[in-house]
C-alpha cells in the first residue's frame, strides 16, 4: 500500500524451494526455466530481504521458487503457499469491484465524489464535485495522498504505538483533508492511497455492502481463492503465512511487523492473498472473466506515470492496473504492493496467459537493488513465454 522506500533488512536463512513445471515443456527446458526462476530468487534475496517466494504460471506450465525462511524466530522455510499482506495489489481487486458496478449501470466512471459522499472530500482547496470516480482510480484526483502524513508508519515506535489501532475510512480520508490538493484533478498524476479509501466508501455507498463484502462476493469465491481474503479488523494472518520485518528506515530495531489492524490500509491495500491465488486473480481479470469487454477495456486506458519512473521506466497507469514496457517488447500489466515488512510484485501479460507473482519479506535494500532484482525476475519469466 504504502509508497515510501523500505530500509535495512533482518538476517535470513537460506532454503531452496521446489519447481513444477506441466509436460507440455520439454523436461530440458522445465529444468532450466526453473533454475532460472530460483536464481532470480535467490538474486533478490541477497540484495538484503529475509525470505522471498515466487510461482511463475503459462501455458508452458507452472513453476515455483522460494528462498530464506517464513519466521526468523522459527527457521521455518519460506513455501510458496504462505500467505501473505498484499497491500496495495488490493487496489486491483477494488477497481475490479468498481468496474462491475460501472457495467452494472450502479455506478458512472464520470459520477462526482461529491455525487456518492456528499461533504466528505471538503476544505483546503479540496473539492468533491470536481473530481471523477474515474480520476479516484487512475490517481489524478490530486489528493493528498494520507500515508504521507500518518506516524502509524513512519518510525518503530509510531507503528507499535498504533498497529492494533482500528482506523474508520473517514478517518483515514480527514488526514487527506487536512492538506491541500497536490494539483486540480485531472491535470497530472500522483499515487495517492486516499483515492482507494474513497472508491471503497462509494463502493459500500452504491452496494450497501463493505468493500471487504463485495470483493469476497464478486472477485474471491467465484473464483475459488480459498487463500484470499479482505479482512476487516482482524490483526492475524490466519494460517501459514510469512512473517513481515522492518525497522522502518533506522528508526528502531528491526521488528515483527504481521500483526497489525489492517484498517491502516482499507480498501487501498488491507488484502492477504498468496502467490497462486494472485496468479489466478490477474489471470482471470486480463483473460477477460472478471469484466465485461468495455470496462476491461477502460482498466487498461493508462496515463502516463512519471513519478514511477526510478523504479519502473517508461510506467503508465489505468484504472487500479499498471502497465510497465518489457525489454523483449510490448507490455504488461501489474499492481505492485508496499506494506511495512511486506513487497508484492506481479506481471501478467496483456491475454492473461502468463503470470509471475513474487513476495519478499523485510526492507530489502536501502537503494533500488532490491526493485532491480525483482523487476528483472518479472521480466525475464515473461520474456521467456514470448513476452506480449
Amino acid at each position: 500500500m504504502m509508497t515510501f522506500r523500505q530500509l535495512t533488512a533482518a538476517a535470513a536463512l537460506a532454503a531452496v524451494g521446489l519447481g513444477l513445471a506441466t509436460p507440455m515443456a520439454s523436461a530440458t527446458e522445465s529444468r532450466k526455466r526453473t533454475t532460472t526462476l530460483q536464481q532470480s530468487v535467490d538474486a533478490i534475496q541477497r540484495t538484503g530481504t529475509v525470505a522471498v517466494v515466487a510461482q511463475s504460471t503459462g501455458p508452458d506450465g507452472r513453476r515455483y521458487a522460494t528462498t530464506g525462511v517464513s519466521d526468523t524466530a522459527t527457521g521455518r522455510a519460506a513455501r510458496v503457499t504462505d500467505k501473505f499482506r498484499i497491500a496495495s495489489s488490493t487496489k486491483a481487486f477494488v477497481s475490479t469491484v468498481m468496474l462491475q458496478l460501472v457495467g452494472e449501470g450502479r455506478v458512472s466512471l464520470d459520477d462526482s465524489v461529491e455525487h456518492w459522499l456528499p461533504g466528505v472530500v471538503d476544505g483546503n482547496g479540496n473539492d468533491g464535485s470536481a473530481i471523477t470516480v474515474r480520476q479516484l482510480l487512475n490517481h489524478t484526483s490530486g489528493l493528498f495522498n494520507y500515508t504521507a502524513d500518518f506516524p502509524a508508519i513512519d518510525s518503530v515506535a509510531g507503528f507499535e504505538a498504533d498497529r492494533y489501532t482500528t482506523w474508520t475510512p473517514r478517518q483515514l480520508v480527514g488526514i487527506a483533508m487536512r492538506h491541500a490538493p497536490d494539483f486540480a484533478p485531472g491535470t497530472d498524476w500522483e499515487y495517492s492511497n486516499t483515492n482507494y479509501i474513497l472508491a471503497g466508501m462509494i463502493i459500500q455507498k452504491a452496494t450497501g455492502h463493505t468493500w471487504q463484502q463485495e470483493v469476497t462476493r464478486r472477485v474471491i469465491r467465484p473464483l475459488g481463492l480459498r487463500d484470499t481474503s479482505a479482512p476487516d479488523t482482524s490483526s492475524r494472518i490466519p494460517g501459514q503465512h510469512l512473517h513481515g520485518y522492518s525497522d522502518f528506515g533506522g528508526s528502531g530495531p528491526t521488528i515483527d511487523v504481521t500483526d497489525l489492524n489492517p484498517t491502516i490500509a482499507g480498501s487501498a491495500g488491507a488484502m492477504i492473498s498468496t502467490t497462486n491465488d494472485l496468479s489466478r486473480f490477474f489471470s482471470a481479470l486480463l483473460g477477460g472473466r472478471l469484466l465485461h469487454p468495455a470496462q476491461l477495456a477502460a482498466m487498461k486506458t493508462t496515463v502516463r506515470a512519471t513519478s514511477l519512473d526510478p523504479v519502473w521506466p517508461g510506467a503508465r497507469y489505468g484504472l487500479g492496473l499498471m502497465e510497465i514496457p518489457l525489454t523483449c517488447g510490448g507490455v504488461y500489466y501489474s499492481h505492485a504492493g508496499d506494506l511495512m515488512g511486506y513487497t508484492t510484485r506481479d506481471g501478467v501479460s496483456a491475454d492473461g496467459r502468463r503470470t509471475v507473482v513474487l513476495e519478499a519479506t523485510g526492507d530489502g535494500a536501502s537503494d533500488l537493488s532490491t526493485e532491480t532484482a525483482q523487476n528483472a525476475l518479472i521480466d525475464t519469466e515473461l520474456c521467456a513465454g514470448g513476452g506480449k
